[in-house]
C-alpha cells in the first residue's frame, strides 16, 4: 500500500480571468485528500467551484497557487508529456454520456485506445481485456463491433465507465456521472461504480450537486462552496446530520421518493427563511 495518500490538494486557489481588467476567483485555498481505494464525494451548487477542481486535477485549468500531489508526485504543472504518461492512472467520467463518445468510432476502438501505449498487450490480450470489461459493465458480447449511436444514455455511461477502467488507474474523476440520467438509471451506474471501486481498490473523486447521490458511493464528503470547503466529514453523517447552513440547504434540496419526507423538508426550510427574515439575516 502506497505510503502517500493517492490524491493530495494543498491550498489550491484558482483564478479566471473574465477580461484584461476582471477576474474570478473561482477556489480559495482549498485543501482536501484521497486515501487509496477511498472514494471522497465534492458537492456544491453551480458555481462552487467542484468541476474546477476536478478540471486542476486532470491537468485541464491552471493553478494560480497551492499544490495537487499523485501518490506524493507534484502534478500541480505537469507538462504535456507527462500528462499523457498519467493517462493510464488518471482518469476521468464526464457528465454527458452522448458527448463523452465518438460517434464515428466502434465501441471497441473506443476501449482500446488506452491499451495503445501498453506494449506488454498482444492484439488477443486487448481483446480479451475489452471483453472482460464489457461483461464487469453489464453489457452484452456484441458490444465491442457496435458505435455509440446504438446504445441508451445510461448504456454509453457504462461503456464511458469501462474506458475510464480498462487500463486499471488508481484514480478516476468522476464529474457529475449521472445527473443526465433518469433517476432509476442513476441507481444502476452508481452501484457500478461501487461495485468498481471495490473489486478494482480504485480512488474515487465523485463530483456532484446532489448530497444524496455523493452519500450512496463516498466514504467521506466534502461541501464546497463559493470556492471555499465548508464542511467535511463521513459521507452518511454530512448528508444525515448537517452542520452547516448551507449543507443543510443542500440536504433539503434533494429530492426523495417518500411526499412525506419532502413535505417535512420544504416546511423546514420555509421555516428556516421566515426565522433569518425576522432575525434580520
Amino acid at each position: 500500500m502506497s505510503e502517500h495518500p493517492m490524491l493530495e490538494i494543498a491550498d489550491l486557489s484558482v483564478i479566471y480571468r473574465q477580461s484584461a481588467r476582471r477576474q474570478f476567483q473561482a477556489l480559495k485555498g482549498v485543501s482536501l485528500t484521497i486515501n487509496p481505494g477511498e472514494t471522497v464525494g465534492l458537492v456544491g451548487e453551480s458555481g462552487s467551484g467542484k468541476s474546477t477542481i476536478g478540471r486542476a486535477v486532470l491537468g485541464q485549468t491552471p493553478v494560480a497557487s497551492g499544490t495537487i500531489r499523485f501518490d506524493g508526485e507534484d502534478i500541480t504543472h505537469a507538462g504535456r508529456r507527462r500528462r499523457q504518461q498519467l493517462g493510464r492512472e488518471l482518469q476521468v467520467v464526464f457528465q454527458d454520456p452522448y458527448s463523452s463518445l465518438n460517434p464515428a468510432r466502434s465501441i471497441g476502438q473506443t476501449l482500446a485506445e488506452p491499451l495503445a501505449t501498453d506494449r506488454s498487450l498482444s492484439r488477443e490480450d486487448i481483446r480479451g481485456r475489452i471483453a472482460d470489461i464489457l461483461r464487469q459493465v453489464g453489457m452484452p458480447e456484441d458490444t465491442a463491433e457496435r458505435y455509440p449511436g446504438q446504445f441508451s444514455g445510461g448504456q454509453r455511461q457504462r461503456i464511458a465507465i469501462a474506458r475510464a477502467v480498462i487500463g486499471r488507474p488508481r484514480l478516476v474523476v468522476c464529474d457529475e456521472p449521472v445527473s443526465a440520467l433518469d433517476l432509476s438509471v442513476q441507481a444502476q451506474v452508481l452501484n457500478l461504480l461501487n461495485e468498481l471501486q471495490e473489486t478494482m481498490g480504485l480512488s474515487m473523486l465523485f463530483i456532484s450537486h446532489d448530497l444524496t447521490v455523493v452519500k450512496h458511493v463516498s466514504h467521506r464528503t466534502v461541501v464546497l462552496y463559493r470556492g471555499e470547503i465548508v464542511e467535511e466529514g463521513n459521507a452518511v453523517e454530512v448528508n444525515d446530520v448537517p452542520r452547516h447552513p448551507y449543507t443543510q440547504r443542500l440536504v433539503e434540496a434533494s429530492p426523495v421518493p417518500d411526499p412525506a419526507v419532502q413535505r417535512e423538508r420544504r416546511e423546514a426550510r420555509r421555516n428556516r427563511r421566515l426565522a433569518e427574515v425576522g432575525a434580520g439575516v
